[in-house]
């Protein structure tokens, strides 16, 4: 009688486990603007990074230093960045660090390597460091100047049969604002602008992540017309020529890496650019960047893009209903079939011992 009431009641566990579960994924599938996560406050994500920042080994920041003085190309901006962490967590560096520190200092601060640097930088933009780009490479780059041309060069080549580049005709698309009327509203128009030339920056200095790279190549293939492009001869025709929802993601993209700017700085904002791989990334970025200002630098090189975008989310309510539903199911069919094991596995073990006990065949 027990085991028929404890199988009962299993079976109420399982059925309530399977019904919350159903309920709170159906409501988030009903409504979009309900998710399981939301946004951490500004107030959250400092918390959150505090929190990480003290259960760092003493030996992370000196780690790091070291690994960027051995660079070919070191990246003062980084350098300094890590440099004022160790000093805000009373984390004083080891003799050795900071002699190769100011050694190596000494060595890129002079004049002739500045001037080396800066005009290797103005000549290509890949040899570019964070540090050297903005004097050397930003009144050349963080401009619109010559997008309309490569726009317009690109559907003759495409049309001609002649290799395209899809990435640049992509992001001076962008640049040039040709999307607002199908994509952006309000001031996000004027912030994809500026994201843009960010990312035609750091795309010259071989900054975009692989996934960022195919996206916009995917905008570019699939949201032009190559052939209606071909005739545009202005910003109308251009923005004629477009799908709005295959630019959408890049225009998004471009919006956030200018609030991670506005938020910190040029160079911030390009040292950041690697760790986002989509849209969902720039916004979450973005919302660090705000939450910790040009201290987010050091926090990501330290804690990396996994941590530092952890600490951007929190779980709603509903997250939690679904969690728990969740949870409770699969421990309530796990209890389920063990006990449903147990029961056959004792079933079994008294029938071979009633076959093996010889008073039973008097």
């Amino acid at each position: 009688m027990l085991r028929r009431w404890m199988r009962h009641a299993m079976t109420l566990v399982i059925a309530g486990s399977l019904a919350l579960t159903l309920l709170s994924a159906g409501t988030i599938a009903m409504d979009p603007t309900l998710t399981p996560l939301r946004d951490a406050t500004a107030s959250e994500i400092e918390a959150t990074i505090t929190a990480e920042l003290a259960r760092l080994s003493p030996d992370t920041i000196p780690d790091r230093i070291a690994d960027h003085l051995t660079a070919e190309r070191r990246d003062w901006v980084v350098l300094q960045s890590l440099r004022d962490l160790a000093a805000e967590l009373g984390q004083p560096l080891p003799p050795e660090t900071l002699a190769a520190y100011d050694a190596a200092w000494e060595q890129d601060s002079g004049l002739w390597a500045n001037a080396a640097n800066c005009a290797a930088c103005a000549l290509d933009p890949a040899a570019c460091t964070l540090s050297t780009f903005m004097m050397c490479q930003a009144p050349i780059m963080l401009t619109p100047v010559g997008d309309l041309a490569t726009i317009l060069n690109g559907g003759i080549d495409y049309m001609a049969g002649e290799e395209v580049d899809r990435i640049a005709i992509a992001l001076s698309i962008v640049g040039l604002g040709a999307t607002a009327t199908v994509v952006a509203s309000g001031g996000t128009s004027a912030a994809a602008k500026l994201g843009a030339s960010g990312l035609k920056t750091a795309r010259a200095m071989n900054r975009l992540s692989p996934r960022l790279t195919a996206l916009t190549t995917r905008a570019a293939t699939d949201g032009v017309d190559w052939i209606a492009l071909r005739r545009a001869r202005s910003m109308d025709d251009v923005a004629l020529s477009l799908r709005a929802d295959a630019f959408a993601p890049l225009v998004s993209i471009a919006a956030d890496l200018d609030r991670i700017r506005a938020a910190t700085d040029t160079t911030t904002a390009l040292h950041l650019l690697p760790l986002i791989d989509d849209a969902n990334d720039a916004r979450r970025l973005g919302n660090a960047a705000q939450a910790l200002g040009p201290r987010v630098t050091a926090r990501a090189e330290v804690l990396g893009k996994a941590r530092l975008l952890r600490a951007t989310t929190r779980v709603t309510g509903l997250g939690y209903a679904l969690i728990t539903g969740m949870v409770g199911l699969i421990l309530s069919v796990g209890l389920f079939l063990a006990s449903a094991l147990q029961t056959r596995l004792f079933a079994a073990l008294r029938r071979r011992a009633a076959a093996a006990d010889p008073s039973d065949h008097g």
